[in-house]
């Protein structure tokens, strides 16, 4: 019997292990971050935060609604209800007093989020002329190799900066990257990027890629030893330098610079999705959308 009880305890354990590593580190996190400031909400109003119920969270979202983006809101239920779960207890986040209370603040906030901007062509050029002013020389290769890279491949900077010496392969035709995971791809199944060589060699991220490995001496490990908050902070750096607004451009400019722009020279959505890794086209029509403003607009036809 008491053996049983032991193996019981260890598959618990082993349970409770795989539940938490079926999400990314940063996931996590992100989800504990969210829980608590709603587990401060409920200590502050007398309410207890594990297990909580649909009425406590509901007016915890209320709460919220008054100083945070709509987006903001569908996270910290999301974070909630998948600490509730690895705590061993469940919330019923699709209850009435939920959906309908999202609903109504849908309806007065809106859910229109403004984005960064994406960072397109001119902009990169610029930016790498302002890159290669840089006195330093290690400091401009890696970083004219960090966002000419960030951009050809659509990346999203936690998978740049997860890049490792034995993930890249230079071929004839240029560069293969092996993405071990990403955010759609929690499973680890991975995928490869392939990123042929540019023209212009002074903008061609395999042509700067193969210089900051031959400079730094890379053999093996990260190819860029920076989190991914630092990438953001080197956008903001040169976006300034360049002569352009640093607070309209993030990390995610490189990856949705590189959607935009090919979606501008006319790339399909399938051939987007291909590099990005989206699973849904939802978030790639956006860019389309945004690309063919100008392109497909009804006034193009006047003549004045």
């Amino acid at each position: 019997m008491s053996n049983l009880i032991t193996d019981l305890k260890s598959l618990e354990l082993e349970t409770l292990k795989n539940l938490r590593s079926s999400k990314a580190s940063n996931t996590l996190r992100a989800y504990k971050a969210d829980y608590r400031d709603f587990a401060a909400f409920c200590i502050k109003n007398g309410f207890k935060p594990m297990p909580s119920e649909a009425k406590v969270l509901s007016l915890y979202l209320t709460h919220l609604s008054q100083n945070s983006k709509f987006s903001t809101l569908k996270r910290r239920l999301a974070s909630i209800s998948v600490i509730h779960k690895l705590s061993g207890h469940y919330i019923d986040t699709k209850h009435p007093i939920i959906t309908e209370n999202l609903m109504g603040i849908k309806r007065v906030k809106g859910s229109y989020q403004k984005a960064k901007k994406p960072l397109l062509i001119n902009d990169l050029k610029q930016i790498i002329n302002v890159i290669d002013q840089e006195k330093k020389e290690k400091n401009k290769t890696r970083d004219r190799a960090l966002i000419l890279l960030g951009f050809a491949g659509g990346f999203r900077r936690s998978e740049l900066v997860a890049i490792e010496f034995e993930d890249i392969e230079f071929v004839e035709e240029g560069l293969k990257v092996f993405v071990k995971r990403s955010k759609t791809d929690q499973s680890g199944e991975g995928m490869t990027k392939g990123i042929p060589y540019f023209t212009n060699i002074n903008y061609c991220p395999v042509v700067s890629l193969k210089r900051w490995i031959e400079i730094s001496n890379i053999k093996t490990g990260k190819i860029f030893n920076m989190s991914d908050k630092s990438v953001a902070l080197i956008i903001k750096k040169y976006t300034n330098l360049a002569g352009l607004d640093p607070n309209k451009y993030s990390g995610h400019s490189l990856r949705s610079g590189f959607a935009t722009s090919t979606a501008e020279l006319g790339a399909e959505e399938r051939s987007i999705m291909a590099m990005t890794g989206h699973k849904t086209s939802q978030m790639v029509r956006r860019y389309i959308k945004e690309a063919n403003l100008f392109k497909n607009n009804a006034l193009n036809k006047i003549k004045i």
